[in-house]
């Protein structure tokens, strides 16, 4: 899990937040949002499709393109839960709440990275 969590508000446009996201070497933003439900997710994938569309990144606000039903991790979570969770819902990001509160964030990437060293053991 990473614990650097970027937090933007609804009204960042796109291109502050792939700012953000591209200076901190992360591929979400947690989007905290009060009027929309609270916690939402905006990836880079989200970023993209909006570009794919012609639509001006300087305009364009997270909120719009903010995932807000958002399935939770909880830190004692297994690799094989996130996993799972993350197979399950195809999604490549999962937040990880402790007591309501973002403490990090769980990627594929870091998926593979512990799973990786224990695989390549593994003769073929």
């Amino acid at each position: 899990m990473s614990t650097v969590v970027l937090t933007i508000g609804p009204t960042h446009t796109l291109r502050q937040a792939a700012a953000l996201m591209s200076a901190r070497k992360v591929g979400a933003a947690v989007v905290h949002d009060p009027d929309a439900g609270g916690i939402g997710i905006l990836t880079e994938r989200d970023i993209l499709n909006s570009v794919g569309l012609g639509q001006d990144p300087d305009t364009e606000r997270a909120h719009a393109h903010t995932t807000n039903n958002v399935v939770f991790a909880a830190p004692a979570w297994t690799l094989e839960e996130a996993a799972a969770a993350m197979a399950h819902g195809g999604f490549r990001h999962l937040i990880v709440l402790d007591g309501g509160e973002p403490a990090g964030i769980v990627s594929v990437r870091d998926i593979i990275r512990c799973w990786a060293p224990a695989r390549q053991r593994v003769p073929a």
